[in-house]
């Protein structure tokens, strides 16, 4: 399968939306998390069929990182 990059610089406080919005498009298969400086911050593959219960902790991270930093990039690999 091919498979293409996407990055999106968005604020904390928007970030979990943003990652809920990505994981419901539901052709990502992975999503990387840097701050401004570009260091990866958190980084988690996306599998087929996965859904539901199995996102929570995700997202509990994800949300709880948002409230430590400022601006950020979200790097998405999709399948095309």
């Amino acid at each position: 399968m091919k498979t293409t990059t996407e990055s999106f610089k968005i604020h904390g406080e928007n970030l979990l939306k943003k990652i809920r919005e990505l994981i419901s498009e539901g052709n990502i298969r992975k999503i990387s998390i840097q701050d401004k400086e570009g260091k990866e911050l958190m980084n988690f593959p996306l599998t087929i069929g996965v859904v539901g219960a199995v996102f929570a902790p995700v997202l509990a991270a994800v949300g709880a990182l948002a409230a430590l930093i400022g601006d950020c990039t979200i790097t998405v690999e999709r399948e095309v």
